[in-house]
């Protein structure tokens, strides 16, 4: 059996090594650290803002110009990658139409555009008549969020915990697991609404999944939704857990909390990653290899103290805008914010002249280079193209 090697275990990683061992890989997923997904929304955005809002994220895909990543990854296998993540997931923890942006509220109460969402959050289309939140809940400010959406705060004395004066949202969550929590703020909150609001709670209605958001709904007479804190956040949590269920059901070995730091080469391929350990080095042979480490926020790429920026693990070439480091716009369009590692279409890193560095190393998600993620709402939709892309190339390499 083939063996490959998925460094980073973000939204992009996970994806790689799941896919890749669906396909018949022995997979190992070498991880430093937990991956972005426990402080995103639990939400998957494909492209929200292209400059203006998207309302159909596949089409603006389609029409992304080189160098960005989806004019790389193209449509259909952007198409494929995010229809078998929601069909493997399954509408417990994804629904929604791919070709088509919902507008859902944020922890602010400001509307934004994500393309498949948990169901808990399905019903925050539209009018919202009120806001529920806690006075122990710090993260979660109803009174705000009320205002933005034009509905009634309604804050509740209620904490996941007696006589606690400050809990988050992970402990309100892992409250709202006991049925017999629920009832107790069923009883609470039930007097202070009408039968058949819609009605906005923080995301904190159970630990594990969306079962009790039903049941809450039925306790109150009211169509409840969840609306994503700030992080820590419960559905990325979730989502976080189910698809590391999914890499373990993939036989997908994990190796958390360890560091690859250098690798070795024969000819043109890579033939094993150095892991760091205490006293020997250990290595990880592989038939393949996938570079899921992510952009700067994760370290993997870096910029030294002359501005000099780079990968730092295989030293792939980086295209860089030209840019001051710091400028007023950093987070509008910050040229920087643009750079990355360039693959060609099977996913595989190239340099100057366009030519592969490695022929079975393949780069996902953040460490490619051509987009700012952060102001396209287009992160999860690279992860998720780029991986799939990724693991069809390597399925055909085998």
């Amino acid at each position: 059996m083939a063996k490959a090697v998925v460094i980073g275990a973000g939204l992009a990683g996970l994806t790689a090594a799941i896919r890749l061992g669906e396909v018949g890989f022995n997979v190992t997923l070498l991880a430093a650290g937990y991956g972005g997904l426990p402080l995103s929304p639990g939400t998957v955005d494909v492209f929200g803002y292209a400059p203006k809002q998207v309302a159909d994220p596949l089409q603006a895909a389609s029409e992304a110009p080189p160098p960005h990543p989806y004019a790389v990854i193209g449509a259909e296998r952007l198409r494929s990658g995010l229809e078998w993540i929601a069909n493997s997931l399954g509408p417990e923890f994804l629904v929604g139409a791919i070709d088509r942006n919902w507008l859902l509220p944020t922890a602010a109460g400001a509307l934004r555009p994500t393309c498949l969402a948990p169901p808990s959050m399905a019903a925050g289309q539209g009018q919202v008549d009120a806001v529920i939140g806690f006075a122990q809940l710090k993260d979660f400010p109803a009174a705000l969020v009320a205002g933005n959406l034009g509905a009634r705060p309604v804050i509740l004395d209620f904490p996941a915990r007696d006589a606690e004066a400050e809990c988050s949202s992970v402990v309100y969550a892992r409250a709202f697991d006991d049925p017999g929590f629920r009832e107790r703020f069923a009883a609470a909150a039930r007097p202070l609404l009408r039968p058949g609001e819609r009605v906005a709670l923080p995301a904190v209605l159970g630990s594990r999944d969306t079962h009790p958001v039903r049941e809450v709904s039925g306790l109150l007479q009211a169509e409840v939704f969840e609306v994503a804190t700030v992080p820590p956040s419960v559905p990325g949590l979730r989502l976080n857990a189910a698809l590391l269920a999914r890499a373990r059901a993939a036989g997908v070995r994990m190796v958390n909390g360890s560091r690859a730091v250098g690798f070795s080469v024969d000819k043109d391929r890579i033939s094993a990653v150095e892991v760091a350990a205490a006293g020997s080095p250990e290595f990880l042979r592989a038939d393949a290899f996938v570079l899921a480490t992510g952009g700067f926020e994760s370290q993997g790429l870096v910029m030294d103290s002359h501005g000099v920026i780079s990968e730092p693990l295989f030293g792939l070439p980086v295209a860089a805008p030209q840019a001051a480091a710091f400028a007023a716009d950093f987070w509008a369009d910050h040229p920087l914010l643009r750079a990355g590692v360039r693959v060609d279409s099977e996913l595989r890193p190239v340099d100057a002249d366009a030519g592969p560095v490695h022929s079975n190393l393949r780069a996902v998600g953040g460490v490619i280079g051509g987009a700012n993620r952060i102001r396209e709402l287009s992160g999860d939709g690279i992860a998720i193209g780029s991986a799939w892309a990724a693991a069809e190339s390597l399925r055909r390499m085998k």
